[in-house]
C-alpha cells in the first residue's frame, strides 16, 4: 500500500480524518471490535488506491481510529463493582493542585491500586478532593509528588440539564477514569519520591507573582493570561472575562505562541546587531527559526500545554521546520498538519470546545485575511481580525456555551495590544527573572501588574454595559448549521452579491427549540441538581422556579451551574417568581445566583428568616392564575408552629384534572394536613417525592390520599443519605406508583394540559445519550 506524503498531509486528508472522528461523536453506542476492524481495513484499501474514493478511505480510518481510542478510554474507567469501595492507591500528582479553604482538588496518575490487600484493575487519572475537617488538615500537595492514599471513588458522572456543562464528555476527553475523595486515614502520606518536573517551576512562578503583586486581578488574571494558571481567578473575574469576550486570551493559544516565537527571532536579530560577523558563520534564517522553536517550546511548557497551545505549537513548529529545510509551506498546510497530528495523538480532542474554537478561528483568519496582497496598517488588520473571529466563531460560541459577548470585538481591540506588548512580555520576563535575580524581576513584574490592573478596571466597566453579554436558547442542529452557513456567506470576499442576507441565517439561533404553550397548558422541568431540588414551571407567558439547588463551601453553586443555564437554554428571559421551599442549603443555596441573573423575580419561602435573599413568607391560601393555570400554596398554615422541613412551602400547580405537587422536604408529620388541603385531589397528579425519598416522609396514608400517577425523586448519585430509601421505593411500587429519579433520568420534562394526563417529553440521561454517557 502506498500513501504519498503530499497527499497524506494535505488539507483534504485533514478534513476527511476530522469528518470520521466527528461522525463517531453522533453514536449512542460504540460498534463492536470486529466492525471497527472491518471499517479500518476498508479505509486502508480505499486510502491506498488512486481513485476518487480515497477521501472516503481517510474518513473510515479516522472513524475507526476514534472508535478504538474511545473504547480504550471507556474500558479504563473505574469498574462499577469498585464504586463506593475503600481503595488504596499509589500514584503521582498531575498538574497544579487547587487548594481552597475547605479542600484541595488534584489529579492523580495511578501507578497501583489495591483493596483489602488485593490488587484491583485501576489505572489512568483520578480526580480527587481532600477535604479538611476538625480532625484533618490537608497537607501541602506538591506537583509531581507521589502519594499513597486511602480513597473512595465513583465512575465519572455529571449532572444532565439543558445548557449545563457535560462533565462526562470532559472526563472522557481529559482521560479522567474516576472521581472521588481521600478518606481520613493515618497512613495517607507522601512516599518521599520526588522528581523535578516543569509543574514545580510553574508553581514557583505563580507563587512569586502572588508574593509580589498580592491578591486581586493584577495577580489572579495575570497568572492566567501569562502562564495558564487559572486557579486564583474567582467567579467575578470569570464573569468579567466572559462579558468582554477575552477567555481566548486566558486559554494560552496561537496568539501567545506566535508572540514568543517572534521574541525568539528578535532575540537572535539582537545578537546579529551585537556581533554581525556571526552571520558569516551561521545562516541567519535557520538560526532564527531554531530560536523561534526554542522560545515557543519553552513558553508552551511553562504555560501548561493545553489543547490550543499544542495546536499552535504543532502548526508553528511545522512552518518553522519547513523553513529550516528550506521548503516553503503555506500556513494552511501547517494548520492541516496540526489537525492530523492532534487526531493521530488523541482523536478524542474533538470533544473539546477549545479544539473547534482554535482551529476554526485560525481557518477563518487564513481564509479572510491571509490571501490579500495589499498592505494595510496594523490597526486596520487588527480590526479586521477581530471582526472575522467574532463573526466566524459566533455559531460555535453559542453552540458550546449558550452565550456571546456583544462588546467582545471592541474589548479585544483594547485588550489584545495591551496584553501582547505590555502584560505578556513584562509579566513573563519579570516572573522568570524574579526566580534568579529578584532585583530585576520585581520591577518588571510590578509594571505588568499595573498594566493588568488598568486594563481590568476598564474591562469591568465595559462588562457592566447593558447587553454586554447575551444569552441564547439551546440551539437545534439545523439552527447551528444555518448559522455556520450564514457566517460563511457573510465572510465571502467583497463583491459577492447579497452578502448581507447571511444575517438572516443567524435568526433561528434566537428561537427556542421548545413547544409553544397554549392557555391552560404548562410545562414542568425537574432539573438534575444532585442531592437537592429545583423545578422550573412554565406557562405561555410566565415562569416560576421552585428551589434552586445547593451552594457548597468550595463556591460551586448549583443555581449558577445548573438552574440559570437551564433557564437560558429553554429561552427564558424573565423569571416571574422564585419559591424557596425552606432554608436548607440543598434547596436554598442557589437562590442568590438565580436572583443575580433574574433580579426582578418575586421571592417567597417557607423560612424567609433563614434565607440569604430577601423573601416574603408563603402561606396556605395564596393563589394566582397564569394563562389559565392555577398556582396554589397549600402549606404552611398560620400560626407557623412547624419548624425546618415542616415549614416548607408546598405548591400545587393545576390545570383541569392535571396537577403537579411540589412538596419540598415535608415529613409525615404534616402530610395529612397537606392531603386534606388538596381535597379534591386532581385525577392526574405528578408528585415530587417529599424529602428526596427519606424514611421520614411518604407515609402510606399520604400516597393513598394522592394516588399519584408518577412520583419524581430528586437526589444525588450514590448520595451518602441513601436517598431514596429502598423502603420508600418499595412503598410506592406496592401502591402501583412508578418512580422516576434524577440520578438515572437526568432532567425530566413534562407537559400538562387541562383535558389530558401529564406527558413525559424528555429525560436528559436517557433521551440525550451519546456513547460516553452512563
Amino acid at each position: 500500500m502506498r500513501f504519498p506524503l503530499p497527499q497524506l498531509f494535505s488539507v483534504a486528508t485533514a478534513v476527511a480524518l476530522l469528518a470520521g472522528a466527528v461522525a463517531v461523536q453522533a453514536l449512542t453506542a460504540l460498534p463492536s471490535l470486529w466492525l471497527t476492524i472491518s471499517v479500518a481495513i476498508a479505509g486502508l484499501i480505499l486510502a491506498s488506491r488512486h481513485s476518487r474514493w480515497r477521501w472516503l478511505g481517510y474518513v473510515l480510518l479516522g472513524a475507526a481510529w476514534t472508535v478504538w481510542r474511545a473504547d480504550l478510554a471507556l474500558s479504563a474507567r473505574l469498574p462499577a463493582a469498585l464504586e463506593g469501595e475503600d481503595i488504596v492507591v499509589t500514584g503521582a500528582v498531575l498538574g497544579l493542585p487547587y487548594a481552597q479553604d475547605d479542600a484541595t482538588r488534584f489529579d492523580l496518575a495511578v501507578a497501583a491500586a489495591e483493596r483489602a490487600g488485593q490488587s484491583v484493575p485501576l489505572s489512568g487519572t483520578l480526580r480527587l478532593h481532600w477535604y479538611a475537617s476538625e480532625k484533618t488538615v490537608v497537607p501541602d500537595i506538591e506537583p509531581c509528588s507521589r502519594w499513597r492514599l486511602h480513597v473512595r471513588l465513583k465512575r465519572p458522572r455529571g449532572l444532565i440539564d439543558p445548557g449545563a456543562f457535560d462533565f462526562e464528555r470532559y472526563a472522557l476527553a481529559e482521560g479522567i477514569n474516576a472521581t472521588g475523595y481521600v478518606r481520613e486515614d493515618t497512613l495517607n502520606a507522601a512516599t518521599g519520591e520526588r522528581t523535578f518536573c516543569v509543574e514545580h517551576l510553574r508553581r514557583r512562578i505563580s507563587q512569586g507573582i502572588a508574593d509580589t503583586l498580592g491578591t486581586g486581578p493584577q495577580s489572579d488574571v495575570l497568572r492566567a493570561l501569562a502562564f495558564g494558571d487559572q486557579r486564583a481567578m474567582d467567579e467575578h473575574e470569570w464573569n468579567v472575562a466572559r462579558a468582554t469576550g477575552i477567555p481566548h486570551l486566558i486559554a494560552i493559544s496561537g496568539l501567545h505562541i506566535a508572540l514568543f516565537a517572534g521574541f525568539g527571532v528578535l532575540f537572535v536579530r539582537g545578537l546579529w546587531k551585537l556581533a554581525p560577523r556571526l552571520t558569516l558563520r551561521w545562516p541567519a534564517p535557520l538560526i532564527e527559526a531554531l530560536a523561534s522553536i526554542a522560545f515557543a517550546l519553552g513558553y508552551a511548557a511553562i504555560s501548561g500545554l493545553g489543547l490550543p497551545t499544542r495546536r499552535a505549537l504543532v502548526m508553528i513548529g511545522m512552518l518553522l521546520a519547513a523553513n529550516l529545510v528550506r521548503r516553503a509551506r503555506a500556513p494552511v498546510h501547517g494548520l492541516a498538519f496540526a489537525v492530523i497530528a492532534l487526531l493521530a495523538f488523541d482523536p478524542l480532542c474533538v470533544l473539546s470546545a477549545g479544539f473547534w474554537l482554535s482551529f476554526v478561528g485560525v481557518a477563518w483568519l487564513m481564509f479572510c485575511l491571509g490571501g490579500r496582497g495589499e498592505r494595510r496598517s496594523w490597526w486596520r488588520e487588527m480590526i479586521g481580525a477581530q471582526g472575522v473571529a467574532s463573526l466566524g466563531l459566533l455559531p460555535l460560541t453559542i453552540w458550546f456555551f449558550g452565550q456571546s459577548s456583544l462588546i467582545g470585538p471592541l474589548a479585544n481591540l483594547i485588550a489584545v495590544p495591551v496584553v501582547c506588548f505590555l502584560i505578556l512580555p513584562f509579566g513573563v520576563a519579570g516572573a522568570l527573572l524574579q526566580l534568579v535575580v529578584p532585583a530585576l524581576g520585581a520591577p518588571l513584574l510590578t509594571l505588568a501588574g499595573y498594566a493588568m490592573l488598568a486594563l481590568w478596571r476598564l474591562l469591568e466597566q465595559m462588562a457592566d454595559w447593558p447587553g454586554a453579554l447575551w444569552y441564547f436558547p439551546e440551539p437545534s442542529a439545523w439552527a447551528f448549521a444555518l448559522a455556520m452557513l450564514g457566517a460563511a456567506w457573510l465572510l465571502l470576499p467583497r463583491g459577492m452579491p447579497a452578502r448581507g442576507l447571511g444575517f438572516v441565517l443567524f435568526l433561528p439561533l434566537l428561537v427556542p427549540a421548545r413547544h409553544v404553550l397554549a392557555d391552560g397548558e404548562f410545562e414542568a422541568l425537574m432539573l438534575d441538581v444532585g442531592q437537592g431540588l429545583s423545578v422550573v414551571v412554565r406557562t405561555r407567558d410566565h415562569t416560576l422556579v421552585y428551589d434552586a439547588g445547593a451552594r457548597f463551601p468550595s463556591g460551586f453553586d448549583l443555581g449558577e451551574a445548573a438552574v440559570v443555564p437551564a433557564l437560558h437554554a429553554i429561552g427564558i428571559t424573565r423569571l416571574d417568581k422564585l419559591i424557596v421551599s425552606h432554608g436548607d442549603n440543598d434547596h436554598a443555596g442557589g437562590a442568590a445566583a438565580v436572583l443575580a441573573a433574574f433580579p426582578h423575580a418575586a421571592v417567597s419561602g417557607g423560612e424567609p428568616e433563614r434565607l440569604h435573599v430577601a423573601a416574603t413568607q408563603c402561606l396556605a391560601g395564596e393563589a394566582w392564575s397564569w394563562n389559565g393555570v392555577t398556582f396554589r400554596i397549600v402549606h404552611p398554615h398560620e400560626p407557623l408552629s412547624a419548624k425546618n422541613n415542616d415549614r416548607c412551602c408546598v405548591l400545587e400547580v393545576r390545570s383541569g384534572d392535571s396537577a403537579l405537587l411540589l412538596t419540598g422536604d415535608i415529613t409525615a408529620t404534616v402530610e395529612a394536613e397537606v392531603a386534606a388541603a388538596l381535597a379534591p385531589v386532581a385525577a392526574h397528579t405528578l408528585l415530587q417525592v417529599p424529602h428526596h425519598g427519606s424514611k421520614t416522609s411518604s407515609s402510606p396514608a399520604f400516597i393513598d390520599a394522592l394516588e399519584p400517577e408518577l412520583a419524581l425523586v430528586s437526589s444525588g448519585y450514590r448520595n451518602h443519605f441513601n436517598h431514596p430509601s429502598p423502603a420508600i421505593v418499595a412503598r410506592y411500587r406496592a401502591a402501583g406508583v412508578s418512580l422516576l429519579d434524577t440520578p438515572h433520568s437526568g432532567f425530566a420534562d413534562f407537559r400538562f394540559a387541562a383535558d389530558a394526563a401529564p406527558r413525559l417529553i424528555e429525560q436528559g440521561r436517557i433521551d440525550r445519550h451519546p456513547y460516553w454517557r452512563e
